[in-house]
């Protein structure tokens, strides 16, 4: 499987990366682990689909349709929808429903599908409803800033909010890292004392478990597109 792409940053602070693709083939991919959620809008055949989709804790597989559109809202750590939890859409694609004239329903509410140029039109309407929050105690604790809350308050935050404990989400984070350095044609045991893994087979687990594929692999497959 194969997909064209192309994402751009946004000036909204609900909204972390917006990217629009394009498959041109069939088949399986690996997917990496995912530590944020998504909406995805899905184009293909003359229809239209809006899913939310993640966090995922673990590497998998997944495959798309061929000659699908597909358009991919990242939220921030920390943003998520108060009547449904990340928690609750960990390791999940959930369907929305469809409604009338080119509309789906979430939380009640009848929406317009947004296209890569307006999501941040839509997303300001998310947030004026209420739909869409940020809880701001995340990015403090992942930036190391001092909450004056006990640990237990702090673990249920993560879990409400971005639906990982704080240090799953550190490994992940650590593992993404590790296999851009690679890509980069870092040797791997460079990556292993940077990044601060206890030996090789360390870092062998963490990214097989996160990224789904091993340092000597990630060096390969960078190789081949030099």
């Amino acid at each position: 499987m194969t997909i064209l792409f192309k994402a751009r940053t946004s000036d909204s602070p609900y909204v972390d990366t917006v990217m629009r693709g394009w498959t041109v083939a069939d088949g399986p991919a690996i997917r990496p682990a995912e530590t944020h959620w998504y909406m995805v809008i899905v184009r293909h055949s003359g229809g239209v689909q809006a899913l939310v989709v993640g966090p995922w804790s673990a590497a998998g597989v997944t495959s798309y349709l061929k000659d699908a559109e597909l358009l991919w809202v990242r939220f921030p750590l920390g943003t998520f929808m108060p009547h449904l939890p990340v928690r609750r859409i960990l390791n999940l694609e959930t369907t929305l429903p469809n409604g009338a004239w080119r509309t789906f329903w979430l939380d009640g509410i009848s929406w317009q599908y947004p296209d890569y140029d307006n999501v941040e039109t839509f997303v300001d309407r998310l947030v004026r409803e209420d739909v869409l929050v940020h809880d701001p105690v995340i990015s403090s604790a992942l930036d190391d800033r001092p909450q004056d809350i006990s640990p237990r308050t702090l673990r249920d935050h993560f879990l409400r909010a971005t639906g990982l404990s704080q240090n799953h989400i550190r490994q992940a984070i650590r593992a993404e890292r590790a296999a851009g350095l690679l890509a980069q044609g870092v040797p791997i045991l460079d990556v292993t004392y940077t990044l601060g893994y206890f030996d090789q087979p360390h870092l062998t687990r963490a990214m097989k478990r996160f990224v789904g594929m091993t340092p000597a692999q990630q060096l390969a497959l960078a190789s081949q597109s030099t």
